[in-house]
Order: C-alpha cells, then structure tokens, then sequence
C-alpha cells in the first residue's frame, strides 16, 4: 500500500469529510452504547436534549465551548504553521495565574482600566511561555512536541506550589485556591443571572480576526506558505524563522486567553481543577475544524455539547458518561484519517 498526493479537494469534498468523520464516529459510540446494554438512539436523543433542549442546555454548552475556542484557535494558529504546539493547557494555565496576581487588588483601576489590562497581560504571559520552546526549536532544533507538553507537568506543579503558598487564600478553609479577584476584573454575564459571559463574545471576535488575518494579511500568507514547505519559503526569502516566532507569540497568547476567561468570567479565581483538559481538547476542536477559526468555533460547541449533554444523559439512561471522552477522542482519530483521505489517495499493490 501506498499514498499518492490528491489535487486540492473541491468545496463540497471539503465538506464531505468532516460530515463523514462525525458520522462514523457517531455509528463507533452507538457500538458502544449498545455494548453496555442501551439503545443507542435514545442515548443520542439525551444527550442532544442535555446540550440543547432548552436555555439552560444552550448556555451551560456555549460557557463550556468558551476556553475551548481559544485553545482551539491556539492549536489552529501553531499547526497551519507546522508549529506543533501541544502545551495550550499550560499557557491557558498561565493567562490563568496572571490574571489572579493583578485581578485580586494588586491595581486598583476601574473595570474600563482593569480588564483590558489584564487581559493584555495574560496574552504576554502566554506568548512569552511559549517563545521558550519556539527559540529551542529554531536555535538548537529541539522537538517542540516534546518542549511544550512537558511544561504543561512543570506549569501544573508551579501553580500547586502557588496555592499552597503565596496566593493560598486563608479564607479557603485549608482548601487549595486563590483569593477571589475584584468585581472591577471581572467579565459580565452576558444574561444576567446565568454563567455565559463575555468570554465567549471575546472568543468568537477572536476567531473572525484570526479567519481574516489568516486569509487577508501578509501574516497569514506567511504562515500558510510556511507551513506548506519552510524549505521553499525560505528559498522565497521569506523569513521563516521569524514567521515561525510570531506565530509562537501569538498562539501562545491566544491559548492564555482562555485562562483568563475562565477566571474572569465564570471561576473567580485559581484552582488546580480549573482546566478539565481544555488545552489537549483544544487540539480535537482544531483539528476537527481543519485548523480553520471559524470552523473552531463550531467544533468547540460541538465538542462541548457533547460533554454537558453526556452529563445529563448519564444521569438519565445510566450509561456512564465517559462514552463522551470516547466520542472526542474517537472524532479525532477519524478527523486524521478523513484529512490523510482527502490529501492522498490509497494506491494497493
């Protein structure tokens, strides 16, 4: 067997994939659904209506969605570059960290002040995070593949050491958390009463500015033409190494972002739990959107509808709700193979 380069794939072939990987992925769960004894349409019909049946589903999915959007559009910004950036949960860690230490007091500035400028330096703090490993890469050739997923260990104990000593809150209870940050850095809800807030309407701004600076500036240009062939990029004259150190800067910084909403929208504060795995979902969210922002966004409420509608649909059919992670994790393998099958053609011997 061997794999021989397709022509660009059409409009609707684009499409077609992706459908096609969801679909299969939908038909490996329902396999699985049946083999711990329910019927897998009912399981689907619970978990649709636990992520979308009503307002309440709808805004628990969209909150949900909000980090995963950013550390999706991190993931999709490194990748189009060929910058493989596994350590979005350590950036989002970060933006996390930043926003604790200048949103508990430390600036006493009005909200019109203050969350910008905590969200200016989460950013920093993430892009600067990430030029570490970048530099390694292109100075020694160091594997960032390897840089970046070992910082998100080295940033988790650095953030347990945190809460259990300098930003420890006495108030806690001997619980490990942060003090909460002030009303003037935080997010407002974007319903008054309900825990969506403006996260998500900075992350969805996010994903339009990054879809035109990707198609319309020079920027994207260089990143795409990179991430095609460096080799002849650089022939072209066109700085590599530099392209390859924004593109670090600027994923890295996206990635924080999503620490600092979920801290200044809906936590309040720092945890050793606030992060799930947003940074590594980050990566099925980019990949199932192929590396698109827009698409990000709608793979990031998929991915998310997901895990809130296996919650509530566990808690009804008795079917444990980690068929979710299943799902995520089979989604994307089938991504993979469905971007590998629209790229190249299987030729047999």
């Amino acid at each position: 067997m061997r794999l021989e380069p397709k022509p660009a794939p059409s409009l609707a072939m684009s499409i077609l994939y992706p459908v096609a990987a969801i679909v299969v992925t939908f038909i490996i769960a329902g396999v699985l659904v049946m083999l711990a004894g329910a019927n897998p349409l009912s399981v689907f019909r619970l978990v649709l209506k636990g992520a979308a049946g009503s307002q309440f589903a709808i805004l628990e999915t969209l909150t949900r969605a909000t980090p995963l959007i950013f550390t999706g559009l991190a993931v999709a910004v490194a990748f189009r570059a060929k910058l493989w950036n596994i350590g979005a949960e350590a950036q989002l860690y970060m933006g996390a960290i930043i926003t604790v230490v200048l949103g508990t007091g430390a600036l006493p500035l009005p909200a019109i002040i203050l969350v910008p400028l905590v969200m200016l330096a989460a950013l920093i703090g993430g892009a600067l995070l990430l030029a570490g490993p970048a530099w390694l890469k292109l100075r020694f050739g160091v594997d960032e593949v390897v840089t970046t997923l070992l910082i998100n260990f080295i940033v988790l104990l650095f953030v347990s050491m945190l809460l259990e000593g300098v930003l420890k809150d006495p108030m806690a209870l001997g619980w490990p958390q942060s003090p909460k940050i002030i009303a003037e850095a935080q997010l407002p809800r974007v319903i008054t009463g309900k825990r969506l807030h403006y996260g998500f309407v900075i992350a969805v701004a996010l994903a339009i500015g990054l879809w035109f600076v990707m198609k319309k500036t020079v920027l994207g240009y260089e990143m795409r033409a990179v991430g095609h062939n460096a080799e002849a990029a650089r022939f072209l004259g066109m700085p590599v190494n530099g392209v390859l150190m924004k593109t670090a800067l600027l994923s890295g910084g996206i990635a924080a972002l999503g620490g600092f909403s979920e801290v200044a929208g809906l936590k309040g504060s720092l945890t050793l739990d606030l992060s799930p795995g947003f940074g590594y979902t980050g990566i099925v969210v980019a990949m199932l959107a192929m590396l698109n922002p827009i698409g990000v966004v709608f793979s990031a409420i998929f991915v998310a509808g997901i895990f809130v509608g296996a919650a509530a649909m566990s808690r009804s059919a008795g079917v444990p709700s980690y068929i979710a992670d299943v799902m995520v994790a089979t989604s994307l393998l089938t991504m993979v193979t469905a971007i590998m099958l629209s790229r190249y053609r299987v030729k047999w011997k």
